[in-house]
């Protein structure tokens, strides 16, 4: 056998092994089934609705789904390896002046045909008065768990695979402008306001690419969702949760 007969088997048993590998691996099925599980909880709150429950009565289901959310998370933790590298105090002031301006575009981009269904939002009131333990858990969910959950999901892991299926190995800095698009588009059309979205999952992108760490989009989401969370509080335009 000649060394270059070697050498087509040895290709031949390499691309087999590729071919039977699984599409997710460990590392990957951690960053999704955290995601998944706020997911199956929406989907589940909208099954209800339909069998006649109330949007009212079914508030307390979101502290149910970030508790769950954290139990998936904390039970993956070991897995979120980027996690472990920190953020510098330049580009942390630069995540949170993007995740202001992100909040400021939300509120903006509002018209029409910028949003998706009529979206009844989360309403926190009781008898006309707000019922403070669920406007904290709202505002602890939306602030804290879900920009972790979901940069952990929409960047550290879709942004990458769809580069390559060993997403790990691929360097923030070197992702390919196709992934980013792809990307901010689904990110858009996982939320009623679509374009704002868009604009947003661009913008966390742009910071995970250009500081090498998830910590500065995770920090600039939680900068956006809790601006967010305070001005709904303040304004009573509970559609915006």
């Amino acid at each position: 056998m000649t060394e270059h007969d070697k050498q087509g088997m040895g290709s031949s048993a390499t691309a087999a092994v590729a071919s039977d590998s699984p599409m997710f691996n460990r590392a990957a099925w951690a960053r999704i089934l955290p995601f998944l599980t706020y997911l199956v909880f929406i989907v589940a709150g909208d099954m209800l609705e339909r069998l006649g429950y109330s949007a009212a009565g079914l508030r307390w289901l979101y502290g149910v789904k970030i508790a769950a959310v954290l139990l998936v998370l904390a039970f993956c933790w070991r897995h979120y390896t980027d996690l472990r590298q920190g953020i510098t105090p330049r580009a942390a002031l630069l995540a949170a002046v993007v995740g202001s301006l992100v909040f400021a575009l939300w509120i903006g981009l509002s018209a029409g045909w910028m949003v998706v269904g009529s979206p009844a939002g989360f309403d926190p009131t009781t008898n006309g008065r707000l019922d403070w333990p669920m406007v904290l858990t709202r505002i602890a969910g939306a602030a804290l768990v879900v920009p972790l959950m979901e940069e952990l999901f929409w960047r550290s892991f879709l942004l990458r695979w769809i580069g390559a299926a060993d997403f790990e190995s691929i360097d923030p800095s070197q992702i390919r402008f196709k992934s980013v698009l792809i990307t901010a588009l689904l990110f858009g059309v996982e939320h009623n306001q679509w374009l704002a979205g868009i604009v947003a999952g661009l913008a966390y992108s742009a910071l995970y690419m250009r500081h090498r760490t998830i910590w500065s989009p995770i920090l600039a989401h939680a900068v956006t969702n809790g601006l967010l969370a305070a001005w709904v509080v303040a304004t009573s335009n509970w559609t915006y949760w």
